[in-house]
């Protein structure tokens, strides 16, 4: 196991740089632009800005690629990223705001390409799991750590946005001193939604979900934890809990998940999902020092539905179809991302902070009402529930390749002719 990631150090330092100094970065802008006076809705509209250029970065990074290669590319999205927190510090207006947060997204999106591409390019089919574990585990893990980093200064002073900029500076050196063979050309992924739709209506539907309970969360947690009379160490622990939640959960919902219809799971993450969120509008209501504790039940129950769902998909397509599915799986997880942020800060604007997580767990409610009347119009024959559960993590449709559940399979020998 050791082996296969040693030569992949340099871009595994550069992974937990670049997702610490942007965990940051997702928690203090939010805080900040409360802060500042900024209103529900205009904190949302900075969400789905994110959300919006990021899905963007996926489909578009490719071309620059082409273009100017890997190593170029990684170093003029990295001086962007870097210069955007800054940019922050200095103009605090909602208009400016939003577009800094659309081109974060598109940058955030095309270094992930850059990344995982190089992932790829090392992986084989004996350490594709290894390193997809490995590269899960750094992702979650560096969430966890640039969010506690909001403990270190108070966010109205410059110096967080500077520790941002510095930590997304750094991602730059392992990869660019990396002696590690460039990439092959990244394929341009061919979306088609509807087929998904068609293909699999509740993993499909499962995936909008996410993005839509998952965005708002990203983008508003830490201003209801705010309200809620959180300071900024309550905020980064409540963060960090629903984080460590998602990341302890995603196993054994995964495990139990491969002996059964996967349906039955989603639909049992869904209401366990849909439970935590009233619990945690009670804890803010009733008991604020218990936020992190719901948070961390919140994000064990509803964060592993992404993987869940792309599980379901994956029993039904064909193996050649792995990488266009995780494609167009993101983008209606990205989609969701989008319009979850505004619906959410229109809730909040109308019935207070609490009301954050009322719309995700209303949100889950209906994912489990949806996979009800699935389950009740049809099943899911044997021979289809053909894979396996893999832990993963939602970045870019790179990491599709990485994926054990899309090893070649091996050539037909004369005894199987």
């Amino acid at each position: 196991m050791l082996n296969s990631l040693i030569p992949l150090t340099a871009l595994l330092i550069s992974v937990v740089l670049l997702l610490t100094g942007n965990g940051l970065q997702n928690t203090l802008l939010p805080v900040r632009a409360s802060l500042e006076s900024f209103n529900p809705l205009q904190i949302g509209l900075l969400g789905s800005a994110y959300f919006a250029g990021f899905v963007l970065g996926c489909l578009r990074v490719t071309r620059m690629i082409h273009r100017v290669g890997h190593i170029r590319t990684f170093a003029a999205l990295v001086a962007a990223a870097s210069a955007i927190p800054l940019v922050h510090a200095l103009w605090i207006a909602p208009g400016l705001w939003l577009v800094l947060r659309a081109l974060t997204g598109f940058c955030l999106a095309g270094l992930y390409v850059v990344i995982e591409s190089w992932l790829n390019e090392c992986a084989t089919n004996s350490t594709r799991g290894t390193i997809l574990s490995t590269y899960t585990t750094l992702n979650f893990g560096a969430i966890t750590l640039g969010q506690l980093l909001l403990t270190t200064h108070p966010p109205e002073l410059f110096a967080l946005f500077a520790l941002t900029s510095v930590l997304l500076s750094v991602a730059a050196i392992p990869v660019a001193l990396s002696t590690s063979v460039a990439p092959a050309p990244i394929a341009e992924v061919r979306l088609r939604p509807l087929r998904l739709l068609r293909t699999s209506p509740v993993g499909a539907a499962g995936c909008v979900t996410v993005g839509l309970a998952n965005g708002a969360f990203w983008s508003l947690a830490p201003v209801f934890a705010l309200a809620s009379g959180l300071q900024e160490s309550g905020i980064a622990l409540f963060m960090s809990a629903t984080v460590i939640g998602a990341a302890l959960a995603q196993w054994p919902f995964g495990r139990i998940s491969d002996r059964t219809d996967r349906r039955l799971i989603i639909l049992v993450c869904c209401l366990l999902g849909a439970l935590a969120g009233l619990g945690v509008v009670l804890s803010s209501l009733w008991s604020p020092p218990l936020l992190a504790l719901a948070g961390f039940f919140y994000g064990a129950c509803s964060f592993p539905l992404y993987a869940l769902a792309v599980a379901h998909v994956n029993d039904l397509i064909e193996p050649d179809q792995f990488v266009e599915t995780s494609g167009g799986l993101i983008f209606m997880n990205g989609l969701g991302a989008v319009a979850g942020p505004l619906l959410a800060s229109l809730c909040m604007a109308v019935a207070g902070p609490p009301a954050l997580f009322g719309f995700s767990a209303l949100v889950l409610a209906l994912m489990a009402a949806f996979t009800v009347t699935r389950l009740k119009r049809n099943t899911i024959p044997a021979e289809q529930h053909s894979g396996d559960f893999v832990r993963t993590t939602l970045t870019t449709p790179v990491l599709a390749e990485i994926d054990p559940r899309n090893e070649p399979a091996p050539p037909a020998t004369d005894e199987a002719a």
